[in-house]
This record gives structure tokens, C-alpha cells and sequence, in this order.
């Protein structure tokens, strides 16, 4: 579970940039995909909403609160994985 976890992060924080070039006709440059990419908090924060909580929806909410949530999760969680 640990490393599907792991899988699923990397994938999303590093597909998410160049997927958001698709179709830009401009040349792509490290502000571009800054800008247009998926913040890592967001990253984080969906991946431990998911951990815990098993529900797409949670998932979203702690995306958009990203780093709020980040913290909230170290705080409360009971144990390493």
C-alpha cells in the first residue's frame, strides 16, 4: 500500500506540468509549468486524505486546503505506516 502511495505521488506531481502544456502552442519554460502545475502540498494533502479517509471527495477538499491539511495530518495522525 505504502509504495502504490508513493507511485501515485510521483506520478501526479510530475505528469500534472506537462499535461497542462498539452495543446500550447508556446515554448514551455520552468515558470510555465510552475504556474500551471499542481502544487506539492495539494499533492501531499490528497494522497494522506486518501490514506486515511478512503473518499474521492475528502480527497478534493484537502487538495484545495493543501498545506492546511498537510499540518493537521502530522499533528493527528496515531502511527507510522
Amino acid at each position: 500500500m505504502k509504495k502504490l502511495t508513493l507511485c501515485f505521488v510521483f506520478f501526479l506531481v510530475y505528469t500534472t506540468p506537462l499535461l497542462a502544456q498539452i495543446g500550447d502552442a508556446t515554448q514551455v519554460t520552468q515558470t510555465t509549468v510552475i504556474e500551471k502545475g499542481v502544487g506539492l502540498g495539494a499533492v501531499i494533502a490528497v494522497v494522506a486524505s486518501w490514506s486515511r479517509n478512503q473518499s474521492i471527495l475528502w480527497a478534493i477538499l484537502h487538495g484545495i486546503l493543501s498545506w492546511f491539511y498537510v499540518l493537521y495530518f502530522a499533528i493527528t495522525r496515531s502511527s507510522i505506516d
